[in-house]
């Protein structure tokens, strides 16, 4: 295996440079740091102190992220079991287990389970080739999962045309990197 495989670097906060291992998997491709370091500088005035959920999280890239840069608590939600182990692994070498839980399950079951608290902050990167986002959308929506002002990131294969959102939820950001296309969401609804 080369040097770097499976494994991705926190690129700010506290655990900034710090290197995470990840198991591989179907429909696995964590997001880039170029994208991640343009997705929290989008991100960084709503993160601190944030409610964060990592639907699809592989890697777990995006929630240890949030929580390098002072998310309050990370669910990370992920089907593969030995992904969702690693996880779990690797927020214990970040001394991060108090601030996160990770749910070995299929993310559309728990969302269709309904929500113990609503989240400020969600990030959905489903594997590309299963064309989950409308119907995670609608379930975010629908289900109470949303703070009144949540912000909602997504990721799809470039090449595929975005679903339209909620009515609720405004195009705040867009961007596109490679095989990549990204959203950035926030949601208006006076609560």
């Amino acid at each position: 295996m080369p040097p770097g495989a499976n494994q991705v670097r926190i690129i700010g906060g506290r655990h900034r440079g710090r290197r995470v291992h990840f198991v591989p998997g179907r429909g696995l491709r964590p997001t880039p740091d170029r994208v991640r370091e343009t997705l929290f500088n989008w991100l960084q005035a709503d993160i601190r102190g944030a409610r964060c959920l990592d639907l699809f999280a592989g890697s777990g890239a995006l929630g240890i992220e949030a929580l390098s840069r002072g998310a309050a608590h990370v669910t990370f939600v992920e089907q593969n079991r030995a992904a969702a182990q690693r996880l779990r692994d690797n927020l214990e070498l970040l001394g991060e287990r108090d601030c996160a839980a990770v749910a070995q399950t299929d993310a559309l079951r728990l969302l269709r389970a309904g929500a113990d608290a609503p989240y400020d902050v969600v990030f959905v990167d489903p594997p590309f080739a299963d064309d989950l986002l409308p119907e995670v959308c609608r379930l975010l929506e629908d289900d109470d999962w949303l703070a009144p002002a949540a912000i909602v990131y997504l990721e799809q294969d470039a090449a595929r045309d975005w679903s339209a959102p909620p009515t609720s939820w405004l195009l705040h950001r867009e961007g596109r990197s490679g095989q990549s296309g990204q959203r950035l969401l926030r949601r208006s609804i006076v609560g």
